[in-house]
């Protein structure tokens, strides 16, 4: 069935938008996911989702315990289209699902004594949390990872802006991710599940185009 449905939906858009549904998500990957903890600024939110986009995470996760909604569509130019996001009410429910999923819990921060970024174990699947502007990560957060990631930095200056963090080190793990032996790629079922959602995400009067089906 899920594949009569995707032949149908592709008959209502291009082969060149065919071919590159295809294309980005032979590039993507579920080995790494990013969770967000109760970022302030709604544009950091925002451009964290478009790094992952950019970089091939499929998955993102966001806490918004403290500050509501933070996605700002302008900044995340139409990535959280592409790019899958779970919200949660507080950290315990996100961390609990994670585990679920086989991930171990990683901390990003500079303040505790983390693992370099060019020293991370990329081969064990992981989920990278990112925490606020000014405080970084909650203790509650802090207490239940199961390591702590940090960037390198040589300056006066001990932290970054969450979202430059984030492209630094997805930049990195994702490169050396494609150059190892990993099987990182998406299985084919979720290809499958992806190209439809993205397809339905392209055609217009999609209710209309349903019913007919």
């Amino acid at each position: 069935m899920s594949l009569e449905l995707l032949k149908y939906l592709e008959g209502f858009i291009t082969e060149e938008r065919k071919k590159r549904f295809i294309e980005i998500l032979a590039e993507r990957t579920n080995h790494f996911t990013v969770a967000i903890e109760d970022v302030y600024q709604l544009h950091n939110t925002s451009a964290v989702i478009r790094s992952c986009d950019v970089f091939g995470i499929q998955n993102v996760h966001i806490v918004e315990k403290q500050f509501g909604e933070r996605l700002d569509k302008n900044i995340a130019m139409g990535s959280q289209k592409w790019v899958d996001t779970t919200k949660y009410n507080n950290v315990s429910d996100c961390v609990e699902a994670l585990r679920k999923r086989g991930y171990q819990i990683i901390a990003t921060s500079p303040h505790v004594d983390a693992n370099m970024l060019q020293d991370f174990d990329f081969y064990k699947k992981s989920a990278l949390f990112f925490g606020t502007e000014k405080s970084g990560l909650t203790p509650e957060l802090i207490k239940q990872a199961d390591g702590f990631l940090k960037i390198p930095m040589y300056g006066f200056t001990e932290s970054l802006n969450i979202s430059v963090s984030a492209a630094i080190i997805l930049q990195d793990l994702t490169t050396k991710l494609r150059s190892s032996d990993i099987n990182w790629q998406l299985t084919s079922e979720e290809i499958i599940e992806k190209r439809i959602d993205w397809t339905k995400k392209s055609i217009r009067s999609l209710d209309d185009v349903l019913k007919r089906f």
